[in-house]
């Protein structure tokens, strides 16, 4: 293998929506390649990226540190995640703090709204709400007006939302839920990652917490609402209908999609196809969702 070789696997792969087995062996052993051909902390990153996606923390954790030790940022960023969830079988709060309040000193977003987190949960240091709120305040101008899908407009979006909603101001906080909710499906677009989905699934709950929910208007992502309960749902693809239906199991409803079922709707987000292609991904191409 050459290096041109691996960077073409590696690109190949980061385009491919719904990855084979044999295609994920080519792909680690060309970011393994990299790593040792280059020695550059954003290919440990790229293939730790991958391991964390896919939950095999011990190993997002190995190239983490791998990169750490080129005293690489987003190396921190993430350690910061990898200890303050505890993602290894082990939280570490004094850990992610540290990592977190490194980055925030520089000016980092995602650190800064973490730190503020820390704060409000009371991980590590006293839990203080009127420090977590005054972080997030002072976040929001410095993000509002970020564009990238990866930058963490959803995640302060969110934040603040909540903040909006606890002082009684349930329209700006309705207007900040709604803005998130685009940004971050635009990303999920992207990256399905289940961190993003997760983000999109509290944000639905705490959205139509604040207002009711329209059955005769509704999009993709709503669907984590109504798949809270048993529903039969259509909405079409290219001009073809599509089925949908929840049915409870105990506390949780399992979904069936088109005859497969999945057993929650976490996974029928994360795994749901049409053809090789994720509805995640295309999720601007449904329409006509209806209630049936």
């Amino acid at each position: 293998m050459t290096v041109k070789e691996a960077k073409r696997i590696a690109e190949s792969f980061d385009e491919n929506h719904n990855p084979s087995g044999e295609e994920i062996f080519m792909f680690t052993e060309a970011m393994n390649f990299l790593i040792e051909e280059k020695h550059d902390p954003r290919d440990m990153m790229y293939l730790g990226g991958y391991y964390y996606e896919t939950k095999r923390f011990d190993l997002a954790l190995k190239y983490y540190e791998m990169a750490a030790t080129f005293d690489y940022d987003p190396a921190f960023e993430c350690l910061g995640y990898i200890w303050y969830y505890g993602r290894t079988g082990k939280r570490d709060y004094k850990k992610a703090f540290e990592y977190f309040s490194k980055l925030m000193e520089k000016g980092d977003p995602v650190s800064t709204y973490k730190v503020a987190d820390m704060y409000k949960n009371g991980y590590y240091v006293e839990k203080n709400q009127k420090k977590y709120e005054q972080i997030i305040e002072e976040l929001y101008p410095k993000v509002k007006d970020m564009n990238n899908v990866f930058d963490p407009v959803p995640e302060v979006f969110t934040r603040l939302a909540r903040i909006r909603a606890g002082q009684g101001k349930k329209e700006e906080a309705v207007d900040l839920y709604l803005y998130a909710k685009d940004f971050l499906a635009q990303r999920i677009k992207h990256n399905a990652f289940f961190g993003n989905l997760n983000i999109m699934k509290w944000l639905i709950d705490d959205l139509y917490g604040l207002i009711d929910f329209d059955e005769k208007l509704f999009d993709f992502f709503d669907l984590y609402y109504l798949l809270r309960g048993p529903h039969k749902i259509a909405f079409n693809y290219e001009g073809k209908e599509q089925q949908l239906e929840s049915v409870m199991e105990g506390e949780e409803c399992s979904v069936c999609f088109n005859g497969k079922w999945f057993h929650t709707r976490d996974d029928f987000f994360k795994d749901a196809c049409i053809g090789n292609m994720k509805l995640t991904a295309i999720y601007e191409d449904l329409y006509g969702f209806e209630v049936t």
